[in-house]
């Protein structure tokens, strides 16, 4: 790789990989998928490799040697598998999206909400059982005073009725 142009170092030159580092790399890419491919062949493919130079072959072995279980773990990067294109029908199958837990319990809160008013309407709950007695001695207490009332107004009219006739006595007598 060149690691060259952009660098805060002024007044250095810059810095290419060689052509025999990129043919080495590649080399090493190609017997690894190698290895891979054919797993049964892999002592002879080492035989041909530590057959070369030693001192590449020094600095294969430490590049390529994995370290702990890092050869048995495999890893699925996201970001490095091409996106298919799916299917109309699997994206018509995935129509419901399963709620989250804030929007479960807002729905879950609404029910209950609308449930204790329609048992409040039919005066099953606690406060309404109360509402509705307060309810019922208002009313008494208002029959109570209109009857009062009503007695009061009564008594009054009588007690106009004994003075007009007190009156037309007295006026009569005269």
């Amino acid at each position: 790789m060149p690691r060259g142009k952009y660098t805060n170092h002024k007044g250095r030159s810059r810095r290419f990989t060689s052509a025999e580092e990129l043919e080495e790399q590649r080399r090493q890419d190609e017997t690894f998928r190698q290895k891979k491919a054919e797993p049964g062949m892999e002592s002879s493919d080492e035989d041909e490799e530590k057959s070369g130079s030693s001192d590449e072959s020094g600095s294969e072995g430490e590049q390529q040697k994995a370290k702990g279980v890092e050869n048995l773990i495999e890893v699925v990067n996201p970001n490095r598998m091409p996106n298919k294109p799916k299917k109309l029908s699997e994206v018509t199958e995935e129509v419901t999206p399963e709620l989250s837990r804030r929007e479960m319990e807002e729905i879950k809160k609404h029910k209950m909400r609308a449930h204790y008013h329609k048992l409040h309407a039919q005066g099953k709950t606690a406060q309404a059982k109360s509402d509705l007695a307060r309810l019922a001695i208002i009313k008494q207490q208002r029959e109570e005073a209109a009857k009062r009332r009503e007695a009061e107004k009564l008594e009054k009219e009588a007690g106009k009725q004994s003075k007009v006739a007190e009156m037309q006595k007295v006026l009569g007598k005269k």
